[in-house]
């Protein structure tokens, strides 16, 4: 499966953006999958996970309350919904499907990502 986000842009702080994720190759039911950013410097950064039956997702810090993931198995895709951004989260945002690594999550079958910018 490959996956490639879009939906990114420019926003003000306390913002909101809807980004979309949409496979090609396989269906995404077999697959948990998520999101992942990487700023300018920074390490990538995951920030969610959801299992392919979907359930209770997997956040990281800085983003709980503020962003949802969601999945549309019957349209291959899945989404997150940004709201309340802040300039840190500022990156290139990608998706794809992920797992429960040693040190975290870790994401595999990305393509490409979409810029995420938020002013002050």
């Amino acid at each position: 499966v490959q996956l490639q986000a879009s939906g990114g842009g420019l926003v003000h702080r306390g913002g909101s953006l809807r980004l979309s994720c949409a496979a090609s190759g396989d269906r995404l039911d077999y697959y948990a999958v998520g999101w992942f950013r990487q700023a300018p410097g920074k390490e990538r950064e995951g920030i969610s996970c959801v299992a392919s039956s979907g359930g209770r997702p997997w956040y990281a810090d800085p983003v709980k309350d503020r962003f949802t993931i969601s999945r549309d198995n019957t349209r291959n895709a899945f989404y997150l919904q940004m709201n309340l951004l802040k300039p840190e989260d500022t990156a290139v945002y990608y998706c794809g499907t992920c797992w429960a690594g040693i040190k975290g999550y870790d994401y595999d079958s990305w393509v490409q990502g979409t810029q995420v910018t938020v002013s002050s």
